[in-house]
């Protein structure tokens, strides 16, 4: 007979998930995870095919298993990467349940919680939401008026230039996706449009360092979101864009528009008269503002590199080889062959039936602990530190919530809580 109540239930079966279950497993206690589609299901269904880590190796540190691979300062491609979560279930054997889709989870009358899925009902003590923030994929309502011989598709389901159809392709939003995807195309050949919002950027390297290296010395990584400037802020800043591709390089979208790739502002509206999209006059600016943030984390390093008194090879500021031209505003309909929307995921936690969210539907918790007693979340960026949505940082998370859990298994559960729910 199938067993109907854990202490504790994950929902997610990715490094989050499988973090939870390792430091559960330390402490002794049982639990199962509940897996939608299969271990590491978002690495093998929503990544192209080219796709690599920004962060090097070495930062893959999940629990009991840091990476071991002889390149730590490389950065693994997408099959390494799922090769890497394979060994680490295969290191200590999750109870991993797969093909188990979570529809809701709403509160036991005796203080647990219940839980229906695909496969009937479940029962828990504890509960631990590791399903990331990528849930819904985002669509601007623009795109329902675009004419439909346009290909469109969503940052999540590119694979490769090849799958497009011929022509030219858009690439709206700029972010580390966006920029990526655009790199990709651009080095197939392609002739690219990029919309350019408001994502910085990062250099790979300064002063014969790759950037992160002197950011952990620095400490960047183990800031807490209580000790950020912005503060809960944070959670809603974008990532700076770089790649590891090909080593690990820049991404310098001046680069690329001296290259022949198409630079433009944020999109705003389609002008069908003149089959053109509009946009924003603000390319330029959005440039601008990535290029500072840059100059800044190179400041803060060189401001480092002297208070430490390292010896470090000194690099020439960063001069921008492109400006944008002027009246550079509207994208011809008629040359497009395809559109990719690289505008992010809609947060969903609908089926958490729990006064558990604040009014923008994101969970409301101190380190992954909700105010909800018993539920928890793992995997979130800035969930605590900025590698906590990432290999680097998400073990520390999930240690910490495992102490929590256990901590509060001491105090039995009421027995009405595990029997049969109606």
């Amino acid at each position: 007979m199938e067993q109907t109540h854990y202490p504790v239930i994950i929902i997610g079966g990715g490094q989050a998930g499988l973090s939870m279950s390792y430091c559960l497993t330390q402490q002794g206690i049982g639990h199962a995870i509940f897996e939608r589609h299969q271990l590491g299901w978002a690495w093998r269904a929503q990544r192209w095919d080219s796709f690599c880590l920004v962060t090097p190796n070495w930062q893959c540190k999940l629990p009991g298993f840091p990476y071991d691979g002889d390149d730590p300062d490389g950065f693994m491609v997408n099959d390494q990467i799922i090769h890497y979560l394979e060994r680490y279930a295969e290191r200590f054997g999750p109870p991993l349940l797969t093909g188990i889709n979570v529809e809701r989870v709403s509160r036991h009358g005796g203080g647990g919680f219940v839980l229906r899925t695909s496969r009937g009902i479940f029962t828990a003590d504890n509960v631990v939401a590791a399903v990331g923030n990528y849930h819904r994929r985002r669509f601007p309502a623009l795109a329902a008026r675009l004419p439909g011989a346009i290909h469109q598709l969503h940052s999540a389901d590119y694979r490769c230039p090849a799958a497009l159809p011929e022509g030219e392709v858009l690439v709206v939003g700029s972010a580390q996706s966006g920029a990526q995807i655009a790199e990709d195309l651009h080095l197939a050949g392609r002739r690219v449009h990029l919309c350019v919002g408001s994502a910085p950027r990062v250099n790979r390297f300064y002063r014969g360092r790759d950037v992160v290296a002197w950011l952990e010395d620095m400490g960047h990584y183990r800031l807490t979101v209580d000790h950020h400037p912005q503060g809960e802020d944070a959670r809603r800043k974008t990532n700076h864009y770089v790649t590891g591709r090909d080593g690990g390089r820049d991404i310098d979208l001046r680069l690329f528009a001296g290259q022949g790739m198409q630079l433009y502002g944020r999109l705003l509206d389609i002008d069908e008269a003149r089959r053109v999209l509009v946009t924003a006059d603000d390319l330029a600016a959005n440039l601008d503002n990535a290029d500072d943030t840059a100059r800044r984390i190179r400041e803060s390093i060189d401001e480092w590199i002297a208070a430490q008194g390292i010896d470090a090879p000194r690099e020439p500021p960063y001069q921008p080889m492109w400006f944008p031209p002027p009246g550079q505003g509207a994208i011809p309909l008629d040359n497009l062959a395809a559109i990719i929307w690289a505008v992010g995921f809609h947060t969903d936690f609908s089926w958490i039936d729990l006064p558990a969210f604040d009014d923008k539907g994101y969970p409301r918790h101190r380190r992954g602990v909700s105010v909800e007693e018993g539920l928890h979340f793992l995997g979130l960026p800035w969930l605590w530190t900025w590698g906590s949505g990432r290999f680097e940082g998400v073990g520390e998370d999930a240690e910490y919530l495992a102490e929590h859990i256990a901590a509060r298994l001491t105090v039995p559960a009421p027995q009405e809580a595990r029997y049969a729910v109606r």
